[in-house]
């Protein structure tokens, strides 16, 4: 498929509307959290994301042992 990005982002965007319709503005808060807390994980995990500057540990330190 080579629009993946366009199909995430519109699940995201039913889901989110689907905890506003049905559960209020706190589920909606909470579902949007916890979807940026996937969106990093997943970012992570894809090597997308390095997060090893801002977790004080060194990269190059963990690719020579």
């Amino acid at each position: 498929m080579t629009h993946q990005g366009t199909v995430v982002g519109l699940f995201a965007g039913l889901a989110l509307g689907l905890a506003a319709a049905f559960g209020g503005f706190w589920v909606f808060l909470l579902v949007l959290v916890l979807g940026l807390v996937g969106l990093l994980v997943g970012r992570v995990v894809d090597g997308d994301l390095d997060l090893t500057r801002y977790l004080g540990g060194r990269r190059s330190d963990r690719t020579q042992r």
